[in-house]
């Protein structure tokens, strides 16, 4: 009797970890809430709504403050070969555009991403996002259109703009004007939302 009990215990366990299933964010500060407690970003807020509608999917938050494209692409192979992810959250490129790099540059950097996503079988939900308008009108449009143009050349799932309804409300950025604070995190959960069930579900 208590072999049989262990094999179906046995059983149990190889179910369980076959079924699961694993969300990666790779991204900057704004996934990694900077200047707020971990629990109150919108990863965690994400993780929490998961837990309700979708009990086998773990997330991983490998999100870094000031992380680049450059720099997800060299800790990316190694968050695949540890976490075998089905989906990858790619919420990265503010910290180029802040920083002036070549639009070309940043293109091809998040081509990367999206191809070494596809390559282990995830797949990649690109985030989009708006830099500040003092950047110059000519930069930061092409910049913002660049997560447009890759996602429908590379046929991936886009977010617009992650701080769609917050970047400019004042009352829900922290005092540098450029990170959300805690009030806003439900509103950029819920402006990926929309974007990431499809891909949960298919």
């Amino acid at each position: 009797m208590t072999f049989i009990r262990c094999l179906l215990l046995l059983s149990v366990i190889v179910s369980s970890s076959v079924s699961a299933r694993t969300l990666l964010v790779l991204g900057d500060s704004l996934s990694a809430a900077y200047g707020i407690r971990p629990e109150q970003g919108w990863v965690a807020l994400l993780e929490t709504r998961l837990q309700q509608k979708y009990t086998d999917i773990t997330v991983i938050n490998a999100s870094i403050s000031g992380e680049t494209t450059q720099g997800g692409i060299t800790r990316l192979p190694a968050l695949i070969e540890r976490h075998q992810p089905d989906w990858i959250v790619l919420e990265l490129a503010a910290n180029d555009g802040l920083r002036g790099m070549p639009l070309a540059l940043i293109e091809r950097n998040i081509t990367t991403l999206i191809e070494l996503s596809e390559q282990a079988s995830a797949k990649p939900l690109l985030v989009g996002i708006r830099l500040p308008p003092n950047y110059g009108v000519s930069y930061t449009e092409r910049f913002y259109t660049l997560f447009e143009t890759l996602a429908d050349e590379h046929d991936v799932s886009r977010v617009p703009f992650l701080l769609d309804g917050v970047a400019l409300q004042q009352s829900l950025m922290q005092s540098d004007g450029l990170h959300p604070n805690a009030k806003a995190q439900m509103v950029l959960l819920e402006n990926v939302w929309p974007h990431l069930q499809p891909l949960l579900s298919d």
